[in-house]
């Protein structure tokens, strides 16, 4: 066993990241300076947005921007600018909603932020290249895309132990997600344009699905059976038996798809489409586009719904949120820093 300790500034080795490996990572509170900053991949960009359970917070990055922004969305105003990030890739809250949690593919690290305070409460070696992160239902595992190892981490958030790092990997970037039972993650492979299945009891990987053009985002629907998957190389989503693993179908969609966001009713899935500004709506039974909603600014993967279903909340390239009224498929509202 290899411990991980962060530093007073939060200095790594990113040899941490071995075939097999099984370690500790100790804990920091010290947010790192400009100083230590490093780009490491700043040439891949995304963006990414978390909206808090209770729905009042908002937190969105841009990965060539080197912050963090909280919104609060009953005010829409802004509640805080976290600046001590250098390529923030990914955001994901808490199940409580008491913090979240941010991963940065330069400075290699998780960080844990307190959604009251917005200060560091903790900081995980990950390794440079730290990527998509998606947690557990319970809270217990946050599960961490390494795009430079070509690997993925499953960290016990309660013991910060790193209980394994499955590798077989290639390039898995933003795209990571649970089935609706948690008991297989998804993991898309950028460079294999692959989706890797890996079993979370064993950390193993037990199959792959292939048939995608430049894989972006991934979703799942309710139960399991079907899994939506952003073609940015050639302007489709396709539809995934997940049973069969393999692609059934594909949807033409806008120009340049990242997003391929499931409305919590699972009637409809939501494409935010990079190339040409808008967002097209997905009838999920029908597999057609039954509306295109213009007026973003290269909008991506970053999409959430409202509880209620009656909005959705897309991210633009300077920060700002739009709110979709999904009745009428029309933006109603923009929050801006």
């Amino acid at each position: 066993m290899r411990k991980a300790t962060l530093a007073t500034h939060g200095f790594f080795m990113a040899s941490l990241l071995f075939a097999g490996a099984v370690f500790p990572v100790t804990a920091s509170t010290t947010p790192l300076t400009d100083a230590v900053k490093q780009n490491f991949d700043g040439e891949i960009q995304n963006n990414t947005l978390a909206i808090s359970p209770d729905e009042k917070l908002a937190v969105v990055a841009r990965s060539g921007k080197p912050e963090v922004i909280v919104y609060d969305l009953t005010t829409g105003k802004v509640s805080a600018v976290l600046k001590h990030y250098n390529t923030p890739r990914n955001i994901v809250f808490a199940p409580d909603g008491k913090s979240f949690y941010v991963s940065d593919s330069s400075l290699g690290l998780i960080e844990r932020v307190d959604a009251t305070t917005f200060k560091t409460a903790e900081q995980y070696a990950a390794g440079p290249g730290a990527f998509g992160t998606v947690l557990s239902k319970d809270g217990r595992t946050l599960y961490i895309n390494n795009q430079a190892s070509n690997a993925v981490i499953s960290m016990n958030t309660e013991t910060k132990i790193a209980n394994a790092v499955i590798t077989g990997f290639s390039q898995p970037r933003q795209g990571v997600r649970l089935s609706p039972d948690g008991r297989v993650l998804y993991v898309t492979n950028f460079v294999s344009d692959k989706i890797t299945l890996v079993d979370t009891a064993t950390n193993k990987i037990t199959g792959e699905i292939g048939g995608f053009n430049k894989i972006r985002a991934i979703s799942v629907t309710a139960d399991g059976k079907t899994l939506f998957a952003a073609n940015s190389g050639n302007n489709t989503l396709s539809v995934v038996d997940t049973t069969t693993q393999k692609v059934t179908s594909t949807i033409p969609v806008g120009k340049q798809p990242y997003g391929a966001a499931l409305s919590p009713d699972g009637k409809f899935v939501y494409s935010g489409n990079l190339g040409d500004n808008s967002v097209s709506v997905i009838d999920v039974p029908t597999r057609k586009v039954i509306a295109t909603v213009t007026g973003f600014n290269e909008p991506r993967q970053a999409i959430v719904f409202t509880a209620d279903n009656r909005y959705a909340w897309v991210l633009n390239k300077d920060l700002s949120l739009s709110r979709i009224d999904r009745e009428t498929q029309r933006i109603v509202s923009t929050v801006k820093s």
